[in-house]
């Protein structure tokens, strides 16, 4: 792959709660109605013209690179385990990504289902146009997380603002997709404290990034009412095979 990625797939993590489905196989190969739960995000990103993506590794990488190949999609990895022994979470595995991704990339969890999300070329080229460092795609809670992460705020002549609710803010909050489109300088300073390209290996979360930037009115989202399952458990799992 000769050029930057252009989307970032995040298939790195251990799956702790998927135990001992993910003892011998990785949370994203675990099968959902016929194929691999990682190969719906990768198809999706080609159908809607992504033909490079990063995906980051560690538990049972191997696998994971040994996986059937989406026709038209070049892939590349960011072997966190290899490299430092275990996932950097998700800013952490970014600023280390970083310098193989393009200028704007959509980052996403290998371990989400969502079979009816359009990575669209639209999208980014409205989120190019807004100039902001972010734009994220919230749903609605689901009974995991009936909290929510973010609030939402319509705004007049452009985008919805994604809001950093205070804890006494009442306003309705909504969870975080995991899919989000981002600037490469949302990941560098003065946002970002993680040296480039995270050369020590630092786990950091990608929250106080977003938290921050939201402070700042430099994050857009929008709701996503589709299909959504954050595949965490093997209950959920055993429902989407049902």
């Amino acid at each position: 792959m000769s050029f930057p990625a252009t989307a970032m797939l995040l298939a790195a993590g251990r799956g702790e709660r998927m135990r001992p489905l993910t003892d011998s196989r990785p949370k994203p190969l675990l099968q959902v109605r016929g194929k691999p739960l990682m190969q719906w995000q990768l198809e999706a990103l080609r159908r809607g013209g992504c033909e490079r993506v990063l995906v980051n590794t560690d538990w049972l990488a191997e696998q994971i690179v040994q996986a059937a190949p989406v026709p038209g999609l070049a892939i590349r990895y960011s072997h966190e385990g290899h490299d430092f022994g275990g996932a950097l979470e998700t800013a952490g595995g970014i600023v280390r990504a970083l310098p193989l991704l393009d200028e704007v990339f959509w980052v996403l969890a290998a371990d989400v289902f969502t079979p009816g999300f359009e990575f669209s070329q639209a999208a980014v080229g409205r989120f190019v146009a807004s100039g902001l460092l972010a734009h994220l795609w919230l749903v609605p809670n689901p009974a995991h997380n009936p909290g929510g992460d973010f609030g939402l705020q319509a705004v007049a002549d452009g985008p919805a603002q994604a809001l950093n609710l205070g804890k006494d803010d009442l306003r309705p909050r909504f969870t975080f997709s995991t899919i989000g489109l981002y600037r490469r300088a949302l990941f560098e300073a003065p946002w970002c404290d993680l040296a480039a390209g995270n050369p020590q290996g630092i786990k950091a979360p990608l929250a106080p990034l977003l938290r921050r930037a939201m402070d700042n009115h430099q994050v857009s989202a929008e709701l996503y009412t589709g299909p959504w399952t954050d595949v965490g458990t093997p209950q959920r799992l055993a429902e989407l095979n049902a």
